[in-house]
């Protein structure tokens, strides 16, 4: 019998929605294209420029407009944007509004008109507005979300008049209008809206009116807005459509709205003589209210249905997420230009989770493109990891995302380009190692470190990285490192960050994998300090982990760093270009020290970041002594303990590792 009845209710509610159908018309009178909505859309342009075409502000101007079909729609029609970085005088600041029986597909379509109608009236203006006959778009390059314009104001026509008395009239609508304007300035942040109706005297004509802000405001701006437009514009007239920036109202005889977005409390002044309006409105709500309940259930049966289709047209994401990132969303199609198709030319490595490609934008900005594999194990899941971890980081030391693209089964994440790549294009290059010398080298190492303290410990967000290795630490034009690749990140309360976690898909680089992280599935803070450690070594050798030496070929490079250490030969294991250019300085014995420190084979005898940072700024103390690495492969007699190095022959406090 479940069954049964499970399989026939969609064609049983479908049957009811389309019986009763006709009846809405009586309710749903509005037509959004009815002259009530035709206002004048005349731009209002200001801050002339000279030069404008070719100026940084035009181009991020363009970037912003052409981005505005590739939005998700929202249920509240309002957009806030913003093209360039905050501190930057050619930044783009816009926003957008529709009105409330637009449906979300056509709104972008009117934003997306009256963005290239506005910048095409107004073609060397830094700020502009204009109020399309339904919606509003205006751009500026200074701040202008929160903060309350009413300039200019512009008034429609009023296509019909009152025959009632005209100054009850004029009382009673500003009665009405008081009335929904604290209720539409107390909305949230989503929506600032309300609507109502009222009777007049004394043939109990009905009169409506809807009052709206954007939901920007606060709730004070929203009440001084509206009273400024009441104020200015309902003396002596009956009836109104009043419009400015941040506000709009109007107040109709003949205007009747859609019930089910009926906000305000209900009409307080209903006369008694109005009684076949009474019946035939009580017929209306009631089946336009049946309607509504079953039009409810029919969306919940089917909601799973349309969200498992969506998501496998590639359209279903987190998007609290992705709004929490206030990133730009960009065009596939403009990504696709930057990068010439993705050619290979184009290319500039391929990691486990897709490809990283050169693009320049059409303003001439240079972009890197990581373009995640169809075929990798990185799906939704960590694309919208990586894109809300990454937007939510602000380090001098890790990788700034400048956006992401999502379109069909592409996922695209885009970063700032660093034309020296990554640290493994030069240390593992026996050409371009000759370039860092030991001071570059060094500036890497702290680098690093501090990114990784700010993620364990200082960050909004705490999290462990999981995948550090030198392909995922990006090199600035002054050699400054930047980490990059969260996709593998983990995110926790501050107070949860140093507590041990186990996951049963364990991902990363095996070289750079912790023992417990790669046997187990074990990870903490201390699998980050493990893989620094590994980082550490790779750049003082200039060999990558797996390296073997010829004549102990059993020995890795962690095992015969170890062992060299040991017996007193770090020589052995020096980038020789470090010996012949500055010799063997306590600096760098220091550094090797302090990654065998990193890379012990207990996660609890590893230093912290923290701790690893203040290591590096001390100028003379004793560390503490290192027991043998993780997947040590020497012979069982080094399990010894080395004697502890003292710099400038000064001892003090030895550190505890924690």
């Amino acid at each position: 019998m479940t069954g049964c009845c499970s399989s026939s209710r969609p064609h049983n509610l479908i049957f009811f929605f389309f019986l009763f159908v006709p009846f809405l018309g009586l309710a749903q009178q509005v037509d959004i294209n009815d002259p009530v909505w035709n206002i004048p859309s005349q731009p209002s342009c200001s801050s002339l420029q000279s030069n404008f075409a070719n100026s940084q502000f035009s181009k991020n101007l363009n970037s912003l407009v052409s981005s505005i079909p590739t939005l998700i729609p929202n249920p509240y029609n309002f957009y806030d944007l913003a093209v360039g970085r905050n501190s930057d005088q050619e930044r783009v600041e816009a926003m957008a509004l529709c009105n409330r029986a637009l449906t979300r597909v056509d709104c972008l379509n009117c934003i997306a008109q009256a963005a290239v109608n506005l910048t095409t009236s107004c073609p060397q203006h830094r700020e502009a507005y204009v109020r399309a006959t339904r919606c509003m778009f205006r751009y500026s390059d200074k701040p202008i979300l929160g903060k309350l314009e009413t300039n200019p104001v512009s008034e429609a026509p009023n296509p019909s008049s009152a025959t009632e008395d005209r100054n009850e009239f004029i009382r009673l609508q500003s009665e009405l209008l008081n009335r929904l304007r604290p209720v539409a300035a107390a909305g949230g942040s989503k929506r600032k809206y309300a609507q109502g109706n009222g009777l007049g005297t004394p043939s109990n004509t009905t009169f409506f009116a809807a009052v709206q802000c954007t939901p920007d405001l606060s709730e004070k701006d929203c009440n001084d807005c509206l009273s400024y437009g009441f104020g200015n514009a309902t003396k002596g007239r009956v009836g109104i459509r009043w419009f400015c920036p941040s506000c709009i109202f109007q107040i109709e005889s003949n205007l009747i709205f859609y019930p089910n977005e009926y906000e305000s409390d209900p009409p307080t002044n209903a006369g008694s003589g109005g009684d076949e309006l009474k019946i035939i409105l009580a017929t209306v709500g009631s089946v336009v209210g049946f309607v509504l309940i079953v039009a409810c259930l029919y969306i919940l049966l089917t909601r799973n249905k349309r969200k498992e289709k969506q998501r496998r047209e590639g359209k279903y994401v987190e998007e609290n997420k992705i709004k929490d990132a206030q990133l730009l969303q960009f065009d596939f199609d403009s990504i696709r230009l930057a990068t010439n198709d993705f050619s290979c030319d184009n290319q500039l490595g391929e990691g486990g989770f897709g490809a990283v490609y050169k693009g320049v934008l059409d303003f001439g900005e240079e972009i890197a493109v990581k373009r995640l594999s169809m075929r990798s194990g990185q799906g939704d899941n960590e694309f919208i990891n990586e894109v809300s971890l990454v937007a939510k980081l602000q380090h001098r030391n890790l990788v700034r995302l400048l956006g992401f693209c999502l379109y069909g089964q592409e996922r695209l994440l885009i970063y700032e380009f660093f034309k020296n790549t990554s640290l493994d294009h030069f240390i593992f290059d026996t050409n371009r190692r000759m370039i860092l010398e030991w001071e570059t080298r060094y500036r890497i190492i702290v680098g690093v470190a501090r990114g990784l303290v700010y993620l364990h410990e200082d960050s909004r967000f705490n999290i462990i990285h999981r995948d550090l290795k030198a392909s995922n630490v990006l090199l600035d034009d002054a050699m400054i490192p930047k980490i990059a690749d969260f996709g593998m990140a983990k995110l926790f309360d501050t107070d949860q960050t140093s507590q041990t976690r186990f996951t049963e898909r364990v991902a990363g680089t095996y070289g750079y994998m912790a023992p417990e992280y790669a046997m187990s599935g074990e990870f903490s803070v201390k699998t980050d300090v493990y893989s620094f450690g590994v980082l550490i070594l790779e750049i003082i050798t200039g060999k990558r982990n797996n390296w073997s030496p010829e004549e102990e070929s059993s020995l890795f490079l962690l095992s015969y760093a170890w062992k060299s250490w040991r017996e007193g030969k770090v020589l052995n294991i020096v980038d020789q270009s470090l010996i012949n250019t500055g010799g063997l300085s306590n600096e760098i014995m220091k550094c090797i020290h302090i990654g065998l420190l990193c890379v012990q084979e207990k996660a609890d005898s590893r230093p912290t970041m923290a701790s690893v940072v203040v290591m590096f700024n001390a100028s003379s103390f004793t560390l503490p002594r290192p027991s043998q690495p993780g997947f040590y492969t020497g012979d069982r007699v080094s399990r010894g303990i080395a004697q502890p190095v003292t710099w400038n022959s000064v001892t003090s406090t030895e550190l505890d590792p924690r």
